[in-house]
């Protein structure tokens, strides 16, 4: 069967390529692997100590970083190898100050995984939440490395799981460990046979609980808001926009809105501007305004959608609408702020907590969307609870980073 995988995984690295000639992110994902073993070999010494932290993406990076954090703290004379499979994360966080390498992993051929952990020797590996690649775990293995895999998910559709999966059951024996996120994770692995397992939760819960200590302060939001109850729309995709620019637009009350889009295409983004006929400035154009002005903020940029949920009275975040669904909403939950999704959320355990919970409404339509903003705008008393059952869910949930490291410590 690995014989058979290797021959699957050539052809998909070949035909990448010829996509990429087509498509601008499979260009990315192409190009950006073309230099990956160069630059090891310059970031990388024979005689250095290293640990291995892999996520797919953005979202699996910033649910390990408290463990990098963390494992960076205790092995201060180590380097730290990051890797990403996904652009998306890649693009974001290359030039990320905890990693003294970030590269994206390479496609898992069998020499490409030889040579990957030949050059990066690490004394530990990481693998955040899933992904795994039967080349490196087995070279991994080989190497007597111990291999932890951290805020693990598991559910019954894994190919684990099927009669047919033998395959990849086998690359999870390469696992020194497993810290997984819940109860139903644990129960499939058992029926696999490993015993190596904690519920440790999601260190995502860390991470978020951290930005409290942050500095959050943005003087122009502050400016913006103005004293005003704001609205702040993350991550949103255009079937989430549909509805929230007529809200937006035929909203009469003394409210504030603040649009940061998953898509910052220049494009794009002039196109939403246009649509709206209130008031209305970009990140990008903010110089020298009087910001208080305005009605409604585009974020025409990334990197600070986190420091402005700070300011946030009510939050919407977008992607309920799409597949797999919606995006991240710790992050406005840490901060204390009642959460409004579209109905795409159940792959998501914190998303569907918090619904059940009452700390975060789903909506389906521009009708529940209106009752929904209308009863938080209105009832303040039922904004604060909300927002008290999201910061409690929050706390009530962290600790995950400390398990595993105590864990570890006991290997």
């Amino acid at each position: 069967m690995l014989f058979l995988y290797n021959i699957i995984i050539t052809l998909a690295d070949f035909l990448l390529k010829i996509i990429a000639l087509f498509n601008p992110k499979m260009k990315l994902f192409v190009s950006g692997r073309k230099t990956v073993f160069e630059t090891l070999s310059q970031k990388i010494n024979a005689s250095d100590k290293t640990i291995w932290f892999h996520a797919a993406s953005l979202g699996e990076y910033e649910q390990g970083l408290p463990v990098i954090e963390k494992m960076k703290e205790k092995y201060p004379s180590h380097k730290i190898v990051l890797t990403f499979f996904s652009p998306s994360g890649y693009e974001v966080r290359k030039n990320n100050m905890i990693a003294d390498a970030t590269v994206y992993l390479p496609m898992d051929t069998k020499k490409n995984a030889k040579k990957f952990i030949k050059l990066v020797h690490p004394e530990i590996a990481f693998f955040i939440k899933y992904e795994y690649w039967p080349n490196y775990l087995y070279e991994l293995k080989k190497s007597n490395t111990p291999t932890y895999l951290i805020s693990g998910i598991f559910r019954e559709k894994q190919l684990f799981f099927k009669w047919y999966g033998q395959f990849y059951r086998n690359a999870l024996n390469s696992f020194t460990y497993f810290f997984v996120q819940n109860e139903a994770s644990k129960k499939l692995l058992l029926q696999l046979g490993k015993t190596n397992i904690t519920v440790s939760g999601d260190t995502r819960f860390d991470r978020v609980a951290a930005i409290l200590e942050k500095d959050n302060t943005l003087d122009f939001i502050s400016q913006f808001k103005n004293d005003t109850l704001t609205i702040v729309i993350g991550s949103s995709w255009p079937k989430d926009e549909d509805l929230l620019i007529d809200y937006v637009n035929s909203n009469d009350q003394n409210v504030k809105f603040i649009i940061a889009p998953h898509n910052i295409k220049a494009e794009q983004i002039q196109q939403l501007k246009n649509s709206i006929t209130k008031k209305t400035i970009l990140f990008s154009e903010k110089t020298d305004k009087n910001l208080a002005e305005y009605d409604v903020f585009i974020i025409d940029t990334i990197g600070i959608l986190t420091k402005i949920y700070s300011y946030a009275d009510i939050a919407y975040v977008g992607g309920g609408f799409g597949n797999p669904g919606v995006h991240n909403i710790l992050e406005p939950a840490t901060f204390g702020v009642p959460i409004i999704i579209g109905p795409n959320f159940s792959h998501f355990a914190e998303a569907t907590d918090l619904v059940n919970l009452k700390g975060c409404i789903s909506i389906a339509n521009s009708k529940e969307l209106t009752d929904a903003f209308e009863t938080l705008i209105t009832d303040e008393i039922i904004r604060k609870k909300k927002g008290g059952i999201c910061s409690d869910f929050v706390n009530k949930n962290k600790g995950a980073t400390a398990l595993i490291l105590e864990k570890i410590q006991q290997q």
